[in-house]
Order: C-alpha cells, then sequence, then structure tokens
C-alpha cells in the first residue's frame, strides 16, 4: 500500500469512528428492544392461555390487556426496524467513506443523504420506543384498576 493512499485513510478512519460508535449504541438499544419485544410476546401468549383455560376469568380486562400488548408489540417491531435500518446505514456510510477514499471520488451528497436516513430511522426507532413505553404504563393502570 503505498504512502500516499496510507496517509489518506488515517483521516478517513477518524470520520468512521462515529458512525462505528453509533452502530454500537444502537446495538445496545436494539438489545433493550428485542428483550421487550420478547416480554410482550410472552405475557401475551400467558393472557391467551389464562383466558382459553379459566372461565371464571374477567374476560373484559384480559382481552383489553392483550390488545394494548397486541400495540406494543407492533410499535417494537416498528422500533426494531427502523434501529436495524439505522445501523444498516451507519455500515453502508463507513464502506462509502472507505471508498471514495480509495476510488478518489467525491461525492458528499451521498454521505449526507446515508447519515440523515440514518438518523431519520435512528429518531422513529426512538419515537415508536416512547409510545411503546406509553402504552405499558396504560396497561399497568388498567391492571391496578381492574384489582
Amino acid at each position: 500500500m503505498p504512502t500516499n493512499l496510507l496517509a489518506e485513510l488515517v483521516p478517513i478512519l477518524q470520520i468512521a469512528i462515529g458512525p462505528v460508535i453509533l452502530i454500537s449504541g444502537v446495538g445496545l438499544l436494539l438489545l433493550s428492544m428485542t428483550n421487550r419485544f420478547g416480554r410482550a410476546i410472552d405475557r401475551s401468549r400467558i393472557l391467551s392461555r389464562e383466558l382459553r383455560e379459566n372461565p371464571n376469568v374477567d374476560r373484559e380486562q384480559i382481552l383489553a390487556q392483550i390488545k394494548i400488548l397486541s400495540k406494543r408489540a407492533d410499535l417494537i417491531q416498528r422500533a426494531i426496524t427502523l434501529a436495524s435500518v439505522s445501523v444498516l446505514l451507519a455500515a453502508i456510510l463507513i464502506i462509502v467513506l472507505f471508498l471514495m477514499a480509495l476510488l478518489q471520488v467525491n461525492a458528499a451528497w451521498l454521505i449526507i443523504v446515508l447519515f440523515i436516513g440514518c438518523m431519520v430511522s435512528l429518531i422513529g426507532s426512538i419515537i415508536a420506543f416512547i409510545q411503546d413505553i406509553h402504552h405499558a404504563l396504560e396497561a399497568l393502570k388498567l391492571d391496578i384498576k381492574g384489582k
């Protein structure tokens, strides 16, 4: 590898650190989201089983809980999808940065579009995650009211 190419790659490596850190942070967020998704699905299954097996349960309350859990699962799925798109765009951004340096192409607009897409996906993911938390509190209030 020629020395001048190596000298050109060092700043690219420095620039690529930001998207790499973003990928790591969103990975932790995805871990939290997948845990919440699993818990919502597991709780839905438990309530569905209880509804089928116990004729003496408050059907209205359990159906209301299942409806909220279904909304939550949809929101969490949307959040996971958008967070995954954000990670994908960040990874593509890193590859594009290196290819632009290697091929000596100047397409700043592509970097801008990828970065904005990454951030918009992340923002959408966090909004869906916040909505899930709101629905979780609704379910808790419903549960407390029913007892």
